[in-house]
This record gives C-alpha cells, sequence and structure tokens, in this order.
C-alpha cells in the first residue's frame, strides 16, 4: 500500500531553527490515538460492513448525549471531528466528564475529487476561555465536544457536520483484537519513566509481535534514557508510526481479518460515540474504503511556540496554515444542500383539530421529507417551528408556511429530531 503523505506549511529556515528550542519542549502529544482514528475511517468500518457484520457493528455504537450533527448531503464534501479521549481519573465517579481530547483531527472528505484529508490540531494549541490561557485539549473538561467543536470551527474557519469520539482504549483493545503487528525494529527504544509506569525495551534490528500494550509503547516513544532519539524530532516520529498503520492496514485487509470480525466489534463498539447517522457510517465507510492511498493527505496544523506564565503554547498562525484553511474553507458549509429526505421532523398538534399533525406530515412527505413523527400536546395559540439550524429552519418555512421560528429546546422528547414543529390555533393551511 502507498506511502500516506504528510504536510506541513512551509516555513523560513530561520524560523526553523530560533523555534526549535521551545518547539521541542512542547510536549506535542504522540499520535497515540491518530493512528486507531485513521485506521477506523479507512479500514475497520469498510471490512466489517463488506462481510456483512455493519448493522451488528453499529448496533454498538453509542450515541448517548451527543450535540445534533449539521447534516450534509453524501454529495457534498463533509468535514468529521475525530475526538481521542484520555482516561481521565479514574478515581473520580464522573470520570468521563473529566476527560481530555489527547487527539484533535479534522477529516474531510471530498466526493468529486475522491482526496480525503486529515488534519492534526496539537492539544497545546492556545485558545482563549473568558480570558483565561488554556490549551485546546481542555476545551473537552469545559464543555464537551460542543466546546471542542467551537474551538475547532474558530480555528480552521469550517463547519464541522459529524462527530466521532474514541476512548483511549480503543487502540489498545483494536490491536489485540486483531491479533497484534510484527514490526521489524529500526533503532534502539529504551526508555523508562516510573511516574507512568511507562517501560519501553525494543532492539534495533530484532522482529517484534507487538500486542495492544507493546503497541502503545512503540507509538508514544519519543527518545531513549540517554537522550538519544529521532534525527528529526516529529517528522520522523510521525514517519514511523506510520509504517506501524500500514502494517495494521496491510493486516485488516487481509482475508482472515474475517475470524477476527468479534473482537473487532466488540473493541471498537464499546470505545465509540457519534452522531452520525448509523446508515451514513456504513455509506461514508464504503465510501472510504475505496480511496487510493495516493489520495489520502495527513497534515499537522501549524503555529509558534510560546511561553505564557511559565507555560508552553502553541499558538495557532493563520498564515502557516493558509493552505488548510483555503482546502478545508469551501467545505463543510452544506447544510443547505441537506436533501429533505435526511431531515428528521416531529409535528406536534397543539389544536382541538384532530389529525391535523398527521394531515402536515402527509403535506411534508408529498413535497419530498420522508422521516416525520407526529405527536400531541396540550393547546397552543401560536404555531411555530423549533430548530438550532437556520438553513434547515428556512427549507422547512418555504413548505409549510408558519414564519416563527425558535431555538429548539434542549428536551428528551425534542433531541431526536432535527425540526419540531408546534401547530397552534393560528395554523390554518389545512384546515
Amino acid at each position: 500500500m502507498g506511502k500516506k503523505r504528510i504536510k506541513r506549511s512551509k516555513r523560513s529556515n530561520k524560523s526553523n531553527k530560533s523555534n526549535k528550542n521551545k518547539t521541542e519542549n512542547i510536549k506535542m502529544k504522540n499520535l497515540l490515538e491518530e493512528g486507531i482514528l485513521l485506521i477506523l475511517a479507512l479500514v475497520i468500518t469498510f471490512t466489517i460492513v463488506v462481510i456483512g457484520s455493519g448493522f451488528l457493528f453499529l448496533g454498538k455504537i453509542n450515541k448517548n448525549d451527543m450535540i445534533e450533527p449539521n447534516k450534509v448531503s453524501m454529495s457534498k464534501p463533509v468535514n468529521i471531528l475525530l475526538l481521542g479521549t484520555d482516561i481521565g481519573d479514574p478515581s473520580q465517579p464522573n470520570n468521563k466528564a473529566i476527560k481530555r481530547t489527547d487527539t484533535i483531527m479534522v477529516l474531510n472528505y471530498n466526493p468529486d475529487n475522491k482526496n480525503l484529508q486529515v488534519v492534526s490540531i496539537p492539544r497545546d494549541t492556545l485558545i482563549d476561555v473568558n480570558g483565561r490561557n488554556l490549551k485546546i485539549n481542555s476545551a473537552y473538561a469545559i464543555g464537551g465536544e460542543k466546546r471542542v467543536k467551537s474551538e475547532v470551527e474558530k480555528l480552521l474557519n469550517i463547519s464541522v457536520n459529524y462527530i466521532a469520539k474514541i476512548d483511549y482504549n480503543a487502540f489498545r483493545e483494536f490491536i489485540d483484537a486483531i491479533g497484534g503487528i510484527k514490526m521489524q525494529i529500526e533503532r534502539n527504544m529504551i526508555y523508562d519513566d516510573e511516574g507512568q509506569n511507562l517501560h519501553i525495551n525494543f532492539k534495533k534490528g530484532e522482529v517484534v509481535k507487538l500486542d495492544g500494550k507493546k503497541a502503545e509503547e512503540f507509538f508514544r516513544w519519543r527518545k531513549n534514557n540517554d537522550g538519544s532519539g529521532f534525527a528529526n524530532g516529529d517528522l520522523d516520529r510521525i514517519e514511523n508510526q506510520q509504517k506501524f498503520m500500514s502494517k495494521v492496514i496491510e493486516k485488516c485487509t487481509s482475508p482472515m481479518i474475517i475470524f477476527k470480525i468479534p473482537n473487532i466489534i466488540k473493541a471498537l463498539g464499546d470505545n465509540i460515540d457519534t452522531n452520525m447517522p448509523p446508515f451514513k457510517v456504513i455509506s461514508y465507510g464504503l465510501k472510504f474504503a475505496r480511496i487510493n492511498s495516493e489520495k489520502i493527505d495527513m497534515k499537522i496544523a501549524q503555529g509558534t511556540p510560546k511561553d505564557i506564565n511559565g507555560e508552553s503554547f502553541l499558538v495557532f498562525d493563520k498564515n502557516l496554515n493558509k493552505d488548510i484553511i483555503t482546502s478545508l474553507s469551501s467545505t463543510g458549509k452544506g447544510t443547505e444542500d441537506v436533501s429533505k429526505s435526511d431531515i428528521t421532523i416531529k409535528v406536534f398538534n397543539g389544536t382541538k383539530i384532530t389529525g391535523l399533525a398527521a394531515t402536515l406530515r402527509d403535506e411534508l412527505t408529498k413535497v419530498g421529507y420522508t422521516r416525520v413523527d407526529v405527536g400531541n400536546i396540550p393547546e397552543r395559540n401560536e404555531s411555530s417551528i423549533l430548530t438550532n439550524n437556520e438553513n434547515i429552519a428556512g427549507k422547512v418555512k418555504s413548505s409549510i408556511g408558519i414564519s416563527k421560528i425558535e431555538k429548539k429546546p434542549d428536551k428528551p422528547e425534542y433531541k431526536d429530531y432535527d425540526v419540531v414543529i408546534i401547530l397552534g390555533k393560528d395554523f390554518k393551511k389545512f384546515e
């Protein structure tokens, strides 16, 4: 399989030299979760779907209380926010809520040219939260995926359509599920960190079968106890990890993977949350699986290292990321192009007219809205459209003639719908 391309925005040699020491001091998170995220996007969904286990897998994916997606037609470019969360503090009862996102990536797919971009945002990227200087990986603990989404959209000037969140455990469990990976060790990798209970010991020239734990060690290695390491720092490190990922992809596309499917389903299903509809998970999985490896670009958002009050940050630089912003800014905006058949609607009858909601449902179906449910509520004087998406609101408004549009409240009975239509006494269209 062809080698994935890793692109960085250009900067001057002078700038590189002046920032070298600071850059080394910034703890650029290892690409541990990035490996599993890319593999997941390009291989696993495809493998499971093709052999007929897709619906079993999708049944295990959690949606929980994730924010609503910004739906986009399958024929339009899409931006998917991929989050890899750390283990948090296992001693705390609300452990899941206090986790941080150690990996933040945007997966951009353009169906016109079949290009797939994976843009990684360093965890130390500076963000402003109510006047406080914080790192972007803390956004999840502050406001969940909604806050991370907002910060990413501001940085890259994009609109995120869907979110996939993968637990830190997924990497280890996935590698174990496929039976491990054999790797030729190209350099001595000897490192010990008692504080993290981390002990890495690989010898140059040996062939090692890496299980989940050993694979994590391989990914995490940056330098040896004596200070020696990659000659070109993170660039060599990423290349090293790409070699591992290529081996994983090779194994996942072999005929023997069929015998590993039950374990893969369990490993991934237990560690994934997404707000993407199941049928789109299948559809995108099939599309990604057909992408030529030369059409996959992995990029890393660039910035300038800066110490603020004794803490190291990476200040996002729009000039250094001009190519990334340009390539992403025209995509992911496609809510206005969402097919009517993709929009989920609930119509509530707040009048004494029996069957009014069902009548409107039938009218909506005639003009292309095929996913409409109905219900009854206490009497209301005024009709309204409730949604958190202005473009969808305009589309529905033009179809039914209700002018009042309001934000959709966070109620359990509303959460599964893009649009809620309240029919009040003033609704006359079908009387």
